[in-house]
């Protein structure tokens, strides 16, 4: 089915033939190329690299052949990436070590290097985390009841995954802070 649009014509891919419509080696240089820009843009696990190639339609044999050569050549690497994302959503977005585990783990890498890349963050360092987001968090919150303040401070950690005892902690701290700047 063809049609007219702007000067040019597109035409839509018919569902009904499942064989590709590229060479292998068309489709190998297409898959190429499609995981260097996607690499270019940021980086990404083994397991996003299959997804995108499955989605633009490369045949899971060849894409299986290119994801592994960019791994030896080390463009993709799901060690670099584990610990490159764990410090951008420590750094960023404050999260605590199960919130990027489940998010590891939505991104394909395996339990073990999940573990590799969390063993740098350990408890003190997750509580100081939720205590200088909870006081930030806490100042914004002028003029609200205590109770309502407590509330609001756990439903923020805990939508970051820290548990019930370092938001419990973080939420003193936090409000010890707010009534020492009144004073």
């Amino acid at each position: 089915m063809a049609f007219q649009r702007r000067g040019r014509t597109r035409v839509e891919k018919d569902d009904s033939d499942s064989t590709p419509s590229l060479s292998p080696e068309r489709q190998e240089a297409r898959a190429r190329n499609v995981l260097l820009y996607q690499l270019s843009r940021s980086i990404k696990s083994k397991d996003q690299c299959r997804k995108i190639l499955e989605k633009r339609g490369i045949d899971s044999e060849i894409a299986e052949r290119i994801l592994d050569r960019f791994e030896e050549a080390q463009l993709i690497d799901d060690v670099v990436f584990a610990r490159v994302f764990t410090n951008s959503r420590v750094n960023t977005k404050g999260l605590a070590k199960s919130a990027i585990a489940r998010e590891l783990r939505e991104k394909g890498i395996g339990q073990n290097l999940i573990e590799e890349a969390l063993v740098e963050l350990d408890t003190d360092s997750e509580q100081a985390r939720a205590n200088e987001l909870a006081i930030n968090r806490i100042r914004r919150m002028n003029g609200l009841e205590t109770e309502v303040i407590k509330r609001r401070l756990a439903g923020f950690l805990g939508r970051k995954g820290y548990s019930g005892s370092v938001v419990g902690t973080a939420t003193r701290v936090a409000l010890a802070e707010q009534v020492k700047s009144e004073v």
